[in-house]
Formats: structure tokens, sequence, C-alpha cells
């Protein structure tokens, strides 16, 4: 059944073992990113990751798998992402630990969905409130 569910979910799982190789990679991963898991298995998460990110994604990941803790295991995470093709895209992801009896980290899971449109609406708000901070300002300085 559960093999059912990652198989069938819309959104990307994708699983990690603590060498940061990618071990589960579901169709909504390759919907997502592009590649398909016979591309993506055995491939380090730099595959997604862009390069200006890398060092401190893996600063993170590593302390992770020292410590078996994630501060972000409740958090829902946005950041920038690397599809197939090169282009960038925006992504929001939970992430969990996967661990032995014990307690040994075995591996790290994210389940992703792309967040692109909600990223561009909400630069284009801030956007605009910046713009009319602005405005505002303009105005009070010729009064």
């Amino acid at each position: 059944m559960y093999e059912r569910i990652v198989r069938e979910a819309a959104d990307a799982i994708v699983l990690a073992g603590p060498d940061g190789k990618i071990t589960l990679w579901n169709p909504g991963a390759e919907r997502m990113f592009g590649f398909t898991a016979a591309e993506a298995l055995g491939q380090s998460l730099d595959l997604i990751i862009p390069e200006k990110y890398r060092e401190r994604h893996w600063n993170g990941f590593h302390q992770v798998m020292r410590t078996g803790k994630t501060d972000y295991g409740d958090q829902v995470l946005r950041v920038p992402a690397l599809r197939k093709d090169g282009s960038r895209f925006s992504i929001a992801f939970t992430v969990g630990l996967l661990k032995k009896t014990d307690g040994q980290v075995e591996g790290i899971f994210a389940v992703m969905r792309d967040d692109t449109e909600a990223f561009n609406t909400q630069k284009t708000l801030r956007d605009r409130v910046k713009e009319l901070e602005q405005a505002l300002e303009g105005a009070k300085a010729k009064r």
C-alpha cells in the first residue's frame, strides 16, 4: 500500500541516504524535475540544487546526518530548484528523517511541489508594496 501511495502521489517524493545520493524518486519527481528515476537514482542531490545554494545545503545536510535532528521537520520550506533542462523554479517542501531502531539516520526524505506561481505572486505583491511606500514617502516629502 505504501509503495502505491508514493507512486500515485502528485507531489514529488525524494529520499536520499546519508551520503546525499538519491535512493527514491517517484513519478511526481519525474514530472516536476524532468529526470526519470533511472537518471536520478544514485545521483547526488546536486542534480536539483542550484549551484549557488549547494554549499549552504550540504552544510545543513551533514549537520542533520551527524545529529539526527532537523529544525525543519514541521515547517514548509521554500527554495529554488533545478529542472533537467537547467531552468530554475521555486519549490515548497517538507522534510523527514528515516531512522533505524537504534536512532541512526538512514535517510532523509522530502515531499515537494512546484511553488513558482505562489512565489511569483508574492514577489509581485512585495514589489507593488515597495512602490506604493516609495510613492507615499515622495508625497509626504512634497508637502
